[in-house]
C-alpha cells in the first residue's frame, strides 16, 4: 500500500553504507578511521558558555524568534571580510547562511539538476554530494585526477562529449576523499575552460583553513569575472560541526533561487548559533584558534603516514595531503577493501571502502582514512592491525 504512496526519490533511497557503518564504529572498543570528525578537543567549550549568556543577556528573546532566510546581517559582514582574506571581492548580500555546506549541496541539486542532466565531478569525489544529487537522478561523468587535481585534458574531452552538462563539482583544497590539492595552475586553467564551455562551477571548499605547509592557493572563486563559481564553506571544520553554519556565496542571479528553495526547506538557519559563532569570531582569535588545529592534525597524519610506512606491506601506495582530514590508499588490484573492511571491523578498526566515492562504483581496492579524529596512539594502534591484515591477505 506505501510503496503506491511513496515519490519515485524516497522509494529509490537507498541507506548509506558509510552512515551505517558510522553507527558501528560509535564505540569506545572500535578505532574508526571512517567518519571526517574534527578533534573534540578543538571545540572552543568554554568559550561558547560565556557566549552563550552574553548574547541571550544581550539579545533575550530575538534569539529565539523566527530570523530571515538570508541569515544573520553582523555574520554575512564577517564571512565576506573572510572570502576578501582569500581574494574574492564579494558583498555581505552575495552570501547564504546554510545549515552546514551540506544544506548548500542539497539546494545545488535543487537548483540546477533534473532528471538525466550531467554533473562533471572528480574521480573520486565526496560520498555526501553524491548522495545530495542523486535524488535528481542526474548523470555524472568523472573526471580523472593526479596528484595536481582533476587533469584539464580529460575534462574537455568530456565536455566535448557531452552538451547536457549542468555544473562541475569540485574541491579544489585537500579533497575528500583522497587530500589532494588543486595545483595554482590547473586552477587557472580550470577558470579558462569554465569561461570557453560556459560552465557552471561549484567550489565546496570545507577544508582550506588546515593547511599544513603554509602555502595554501586562492580559490576559483577568487578567479571568477563571470559569475560562475559557486562557493560553499562551512565553520564546521574551523569551529565546531554540531552548530551546522555554513554559506553559499553566488552571483545575486543564482543567489536568489537559493534563498527561495531555502526558504521551503527550512525557513533560516539556527539563528542562535548564528549569532554564537558571529560572536565568536569578533571577540576571539580565530586564526589562532586554527593555527592550533592545523598543529594537532598535521601531527596526527604525520603518526598516520608514519605508521602506514613501517606496518604496511609494499605494493601499496597513498597519498600525503598538505592539508585537511584525509588520505587516500591505493590497495593491489587482487585485494577488496570491502571484505578487508569486514575483517578489520572483526580486530576492531573500520575505514571508508573507496567504492563508495565513485558515482559509477567500481575502484575496489582503493580506502579513505580519516586522521584528523583519532589520538595518535589509536591511529598508531589502528594502521598496525590494518598492515597485518594486509600482509595476511597478500599472502593468500
Amino acid at each position: 500500500m506505501l510503496k503506491d504512496t511513496f515519490a519515485r526519490r524516497a522509494l529509490t533511497l537507498k541507506s548509506s553504507e558509510v552512515r551505517e557503518l558510522l553507527k558501528l564504529t560509535d564505540s569506545e572498543d572500535i578505532i574508526s578511521f571512517g567518519g571526517g570528525l574534527p578533534a573534540e578537543e578543538t571545540f572552543p567549550v568554554e568559550e561558547m558558555k560565556i557566549l552563550c549568556n552574553e548574547v541571550l543577556s544581550e539579545n533575550g528573546a530575538k534569539t529565539m524568534q523566527y530570523a530571515v532566510s538570508e541569515g544573520y546581517d553582523e555574520l554575512h559582514k564577517i564571512i565576506a571580510e573572510l572570502m576578501g582574506e582569500k581574494g574574492i571581492t564579494v558583498e555581505p548580500c552575495d552570501i547564504l547562511i546554510t545549515s552546514g555546506s551540506q544544506q548548500g549541496l542539497d539546494l545545488t541539486a535543487k537548483v540546477f539538476l533534473d532528471e538525466g542532466d550531467v554533473v562533471l565531478c572528480e574521480s573520486p569525489t565526496y560520498l555526501s554530494a553524491i548522495n545530495a544529487f542523486n535524488p535528481c537522478y542526474p548523470e555524472y561523468m568523472e573526471i580523472e585526477m593526479d596528484e595536481e587535481g582533476l587533469i584539464i585534458e580529460d575534462l574537455k574531452k568530456k565536455l566535448n562529449k557531452n552538451k547536457n552538462i549542468k555544473i562541475l563539482y569540485t574541491i579544489p583544497d585537500y579533497q575528500n576523499p583522497t587530500g589532494r590539492r588543486m595545483s595554482l595552475e590547473r586552477r587557472k586553467a580550470l577558470m579558462d575552460v569554465a569561461s570557453n564551455y560556459d560552465l557552471i562551477i561549484v567550489e565546496d571548499n570545507p577544508y582550506s583553513e588546515l593547511c599544513f605547509d603554509g602555502n595554501n592557493f586562492p580559490p576559483l572563486k577568487s578567479f571568477d569575472t563571470e559569475g560562475r563559481v559557486i562557493y560553499l564553506s562551512t565553520f564546521s571544520k574551523t569551529v565546531c560541526p554540531g552548530f551546522r553554519v555554513g554559506w553559499v556565496s553566488a552571483s545575486k542571479e543564482i543567489l536568489k533561487k537559493y534563498i527561495l528553495l531555502k526558504q521551503g526547506t527550512d525557513l533560516h538557519t539556527n539563528f542562535f548559533t548564528q549569532m554564537l559563532i558571529a560572536r565568536y569570531i569578533e571577540k576571539y582569535d580565530i586564526k589562532a584558534h586554527i593555527k592550533d588545529n592545523i598543529l594537532i592534525y598535521k601531527k596526527r597524519k604525520d603518526t598516520m603516514l608514519d605508521s602506514i610506512k613501517r606496518y604496511f606491506p609494499e605494493g601499496i601506495s597513498y597519498t600525503d595531503p598538505q592539508g585537511g582530514m584525509f588520505l587516500w590508499v591505493t590497495l593491489p588490484q587482487m585485494i577488496s577493501s570491502r571484505e578487508l573492511l569486514v575483517n578489520a571491523m572483526k580486530r576492531g578498526v573500520a575505514f571508508v571502502q573507496g567504492s563508495a566515492f565513485y558515482p559509477g562504483g567500481g575502484h575496489e581496492n582503493t580506502m579513505r582514512l580519516n586522521f584528523s579524529g583519532l589520538t595518535e596512539e589509536k591511529i598508531t594502534k589502528g594502521v598496525k592491525i590494518l598492515g597485518e591484515l594486509l600482509t595476511e591477505e597478500l599472502k593468500k
